[in-house]
């Protein structure tokens, strides 16, 4: 009888414990031998770490000095680890008993499958995708990040529509499944990126080896989302910009990245006009921030950029056209009415 792979579920915590007194349960009944779950810790001050050693003896608790983000939370506590496979999970999604075992089987048929994400349903609304992730995550010819289930704010009812195992593009960092050994190839996640659009980053890269990606719907979680950072935040709004600007400047070409930024650049304009009609002057302000720290970072960016080889590029779920004409000038709302090659 083969013997399963090792799996450790590694839970990164900063004054989540509310989250986990609701959903750490749910993850300790997980039905997989020898699962071990580990808490991150990045410093919390309310009591997580007593919470935990309370009433959960049998959770591995691991704490960081300080708190280091989402990027480098993770990296310096999955550094100390040697298991098959890493379940990076939100300390605000719920999971089902049967969660780990699809996803494992899809890994394990295929060596080049690095990594991998269960189909991501919202906590409050159980029949709809969520935002984070929804049934996998895909990138336009721009640069803009959307999924199947959900683009930009429309969010679709899960009517089985995209069950089928498939490659994408990138893997929702709220459930992220991956091979111990492209972890260690890829470097972990850029600790620059501090939150937001890493598990993009890390995926593009393994990308540029020639890995895959992948989504399991056999597997379904539910996601709170919004637990550190809610959507109207000028901080999460800088970290959006910001790191989409990094994203492109180091996977890209540098005659690519250079035109596609400089398209980028006039549409973050009209974003941040946007804001200032909406009246949110500090979320039009954290734009120009993300600018200014752009171009600040430009040449370390830019020798992150030389040390990425992309000969072997994977395009599975790289979509050829435009995301913001398809939706918001051809009223494309749904990823089944995209027209372009994906």
């Amino acid at each position: 009888m083969t013997k399963s792979p090792n799996v450790a579920v590694v839970i990164l915590n900063w004054n989540g414990r509310n989250f986990l007194e609701s959903f750490l349960p749910s993850v300790i009944a997980s039905t997989y031998p020898g699962l071990e779950i580990i808490v991150a810790d990045n410093a919390s001050t309310d009591q997580s770490i007593e919470f935990l050693q309370s009433n959960y003896p049998s959770v591995t608790i691991i704490q960081n000095d300080q708190n280091y983000g989402f990027a480098e939370g993770y990296n310096k506590v999955i550094g100390l680890l040697e298991f098959d496979y890493f379940i990076l999970l939100n300390s605000d999604v719920e999971v089902s008993s049967n969660w780990i075992e699809p996803v494992i089987d899809l890994m394990e048929s295929d060596l080049n499958i690095a990594v991998a994400q269960p189909k991501i349903l919202s906590h409050s609304k159980r029949n709809y995708f969520e935002y984070a992730g929804a049934a996998g995550g895909y990138l336009d010819v721009l640069g803009y990040p959307f999924c199947r289930g959900r683009i930009f704010d429309t969010v679709e009812e899960d009517l089985k529509q995209y069950d089928d195992p498939s490659e994408i593009f990138w893997a929702s960092g709220a459930a992220f499944f991956i091979k111990r050994n492209y972890w260690i190839e890829s470097g972990g996640f850029d600790p620059d990126f501090f939150a937001h659009m890493e598990e993009i980053d890390l995926c593009w890269r393994l990308k540029n080896l020639g890995y895959k990606i992948v989504i399991c719907p056999k597997s379904t979680v539910f996601h709170v989302g919004g637990g550190t950072l809610n959507a109207e935040s000028p901080f999460k709004t800088y970290l959006n910009f910001r790191n989409n600007l990094v994203l492109l400047q180091k996977n890209l070409s540098f005659g690519k990245a250079f035109l596609i930024i400089s398209i980028r650049f006039f549409l973050d304009l009209l974003s941040l006009i946007k804001y200032l009609f909406d009246g949110k002057p500090r979320n039009a302000m954290a734009i120009s921030k993300a600018h200014f720290y752009f171009f600040a970072h430009l040449f370390k960016n830019i020798k992150k950029a030389c040390k990425i080889n992309n000969s072997k590029f994977n395009t599975a779920g790289l979509y050829r056209g435009s995301i913001v004409l398809e939706y918001f000038i051809r009223k494309k709302k749904t990823f089944d009415s995209l027209k372009k090659t994906i």
